[in-house]
């Protein structure tokens, strides 16, 4: 199974998907609520991918795309506000529209595996 970098700005979001990543049989390797703290744990952390929420605050979670993008680590996109605001750069990588189930989530982190 799958180590999953989960960066999410909303406490309860992050606890929700942090439950299902654990119940589909994965680890959550290490968790960001803020751009800086994601930046860290996307530069030093080891994780075989990522769920980004797209907006961290007032942050962009773009900077955190481009150093996964450089490690060659699949993540995906999470947001409230469909592709409108999936930084320009990475519109093809996987979405995950908020809310989501837990079915979305599974297919989403297989889609994430083959694509590694």
């Amino acid at each position: 199974m799958a180590s999953v970098l989960l960066v999410e700005d909303e406490a309860l979001i992050r606890m929700m998907v942090a439950d299902m990543v654990t119940e589909l049989g994965h680890t959550v390797a290490a968790e960001a609520n803020d751009l800086p703290s994601a930046l860290q744990h996307a530069r030093d952390s080891d994780f075989d991918m990522a769920l980004l929420d797209v907006s961290l605050g007032r942050d962009s979670v773009e900077p955190v795309a481009v150093v996964l993008a450089n490690r060659n680590i699949p993540f995906a996109f999470a947001s409230g506000f469909g592709a409108d605001g999936v930084p320009e750069a990475f519109r093809e990588r996987p979405l995950l529209r908020k809310p989501f189930p837990i079915e979305n989530l599974e297919l989403c982190i297989a889609e994430l595996l083959n694509a590694s």
